[in-house]
């Protein structure tokens, strides 16, 4: 029993020593403070010295660093919003550096560049995903692909016909194929986007069909840069006694999309730089804009249907003839369909090229300086403010200015612009009642936005045609920009839409441009007592609607649309959708049973 209680003892002092040189230490980042005399102390102060935990700020900061790199990415910054010494220890580079290499391990001496290379390369790998729902069937989920481990993040992304192809931000291009898996339950299944290959590396963009139908997008076309022999290169003769090393010259190398067989490669003088690929034409008058880093455009035309076939030609690179006629300005970024392109310069312009007669009517309503003969003369858009994004469709277009405002023109058959009825635009209309969107998507018949509510939770709107599911929730389509029923992934950027499913991509770069700014008052396009006078004719128009409307859920259909319309918060149109829905279906519990 003594030697029990001797141990006790020595324990008990122990402890006391601990804390005792714990509590005369003190936190790091803090100044320190002016200690009492032991005369000036009270019995109090003493005993309660012994009972004070120590602080996670006495540790040094490599071992804060291991401590927190263990932690998930969305603990990391909530540990740094608690106070500024924490903001300081998560905000280092060490502490992503150790993040990012536990994401992803190959990632080891490469990194994203910019002002914080690390927390960029971490965030981009934990924020990446692709996601996609289904039209069809009876289960409508977001459902998430394959994530490649190799990937550094997600840039870009495709659908194709079969597969899916996805670009990061090192410059590799994966191929994500659907394939029959087994299930939970024993079940054979077909998946999509399950498994995924490397299809090639430094690749600088991607192009495919510009149709919206995924069936015509056989090839794909990878604009990348390879290093060529510089006997190749400069064009001296094989064996003509030059160096053997080589130059950095860019390609384009066109593959199947079935299975990733590379059918087609042509490649241009080094002296050439490109950043941007995208198609127009026919596939037998394919004709492939090539986008320089001066913010020049070349074009060459190819021959689809001659493309599997083992032969080698020479195509002519020719100059576009906006860059003819137009050589002071530097276009930033091209988009295209299969008959029409808009090029949006470093300013803030835009530029249409229309090449049928049809699509030029729908878009402008009329064919008054249609040119058949010189189908490449670049027409100029008359916007009030510089345009930052655009999406194309078929026979209408989207436009989205520094301040965020949306400006839809063309075709509004289906009411796809979302203007609130359905009749064409030959200018560009403002969409008054949504702005700031983060992504715009303009398909066949529909348009989609992906928006964000103050709450920072996303929601995705569409208007236009319904049909086949493609406006889920709203299967009769809707003129004005209303919510579907999706739930939208935290961190999604990029939405697309093929005729099965619909995809949204996320991954969050910190290195993004800063949002719209905000719109001065002498800059407003619409006073606020004209706005106010927009909104009340719009409401006037909806209850001449609902008058007219025969049936009941006709006219909740139609007050819901109105409830879209509006400038509502996210959760308050959720409560007038969920209050409709509860009155709708009190009605039908009321209504007497018809008499047999």
């Amino acid at each position: 029993m003594s030697e029990r209680r001797i141990a006790r003892k020595f324990k008990r002092r122990k402890l006391q020593r601990f804390s005792h040189i714990s509590s005369t230490e003190e936190p790091l980042g803090q100044p320190k403070k002016k200690r009492r005399s032991s005369s000036a102390e009270t019995t109090e102060d003493k005993k309660g010295k012994g009972g004070d935990s120590a602080s996670i700020q006495i540790f040094p900061p490599e071992l804060l660093y291991y401590i927190i790199s263990f932690l998930p990415v969305k603990d990391v910054v909530a540990l740094g919003q608690t106070c500024r010494y924490f903001y300081e220890v998560c905000d280092s580079e060490g502490v992503w550096q150790r993040i990012c290499r536990r994401l992803s391990p190959r990632l080891r001496d490469e990194n994203s560049g910019g002002s914080r290379p690390w927390k960029r390369s971490a965030i981009l790998n934990y924020t990446k995903g692709l996601y996609f729902q289904m039209f069809s069937g009876r289960r409508h989920v977001v459902s998430k692909t394959v994530a490649p481990l190799l990937s550094h993040g997600y840039r870009k992304f495709l659908p194709t016909k079969d597969h899916v192809f996805i670009l990061d931000y090192n410059g590799t291009l994966f191929f994500l194929k659907n394939a029959l898996v087994s299930s939970t339950l024993g079940h054979v299944q077909w998946r999509r986007a399950c498994r995924y290959m490397v299809l090639c590396r430094s690749a600088k963009d991607f192009a495919t069909d510009p149709r919206s139908d995924t069936a015509y997008r056989k090839y794909l076309y990878v604009l990348a840069t390879r290093e060529q022999p510089v006997a190749a290169a400069v064009g001296h003769p094989e064996g003509s006694g030059t160096a053997a090393s080589g130059r950095l010259c860019d390609c384009v190398e066109v593959y199947l999309q079935s299975s990733g067989q590379r059918v087609f490669k042509m490649t241009f003088h080094f002296s050439m730089k490109f950043k941007q690929i995208v198609l127009v034409g026919q596939e037998t008058e394919r004709s492939l804009l090539l986008l320089t880093e001066e913010g020049k455009i070349y074009s060459l035309v190819v021959n689809e249907t001659q493309l599997d076939q083992p032969r080698s030609y020479t195509v002519q690179l020719a100059l576009r003839k906006v860059s003819k006629c137009l050589p002071h300005i530097a276009v930033g970024h091209m988009h295209s369909n299969q008959s029409s392109a808009v090029y949006l310069t470093d300013e803030g312009a835009v530029y249409f090229e229309v090449h049928s007669p049809g699509v030029y009517r729908d878009l402008f309503g009329t064919l008054h300086a249609f040119d058949p003969l010189d189908q490449q003369m670049p027409l100029a858009l008359s916007l009030p403010a510089k345009v930052l994004s655009c999406a194309l469709g078929y026979n209408h277009l989207g436009l989205v200015d520094e301040f965020g405002r949306i400006f839809m023109q063309g075709n509004n058959r289906y009411g796809q612009l979302g203007t609130g009825d359905k009749i064409d635009r030959g200018e560009p209309a403002q969409v008054h009642y949504l702005k700031g969107p983060l992504d715009l998507w303009c398909g066949l018949n529909h348009t989609l936005v992906l928006s964000q509510s103050g709450d920072f939770s996303k929601d995705l709107l569409g208007c236009g045609c319904g049909a086949g599911g493609r406006l889920p929730g709203w299967p009769k389509g809707s003129a004005s920009f209303v919510r579907l029923h999706i739930k939208v992934p935290p961190c999604v950027r990029r939405i697309c839409s093929t005729r099965e499913c619909l995809y949204m991509l996320s991954s969050h770069d910190i290195e993004e441009a800063p949002g719209y700014r905000e719109l001065p008052a002498s800059k407003a396009g619409v006073p606020s007592s004209d706005t106010e006078a927009l909104a009340a004719r719009a409401c006037e128009e909806y209850l001449s609607q609902l008058h007219k409307c025969p049936t009941l859920a006709g006219r909740m259909a139609k007050m819901k649309e109105a409830v879209g319309s509006m400038p509502l918060l996210t959760f308050q149109k959720d409560f007038f959708w969920e209050a409709l829905d509860m009155i709708q279906r009190a009605a039908e519990l009321q209504e007497p049973p018809a008499s047999s």
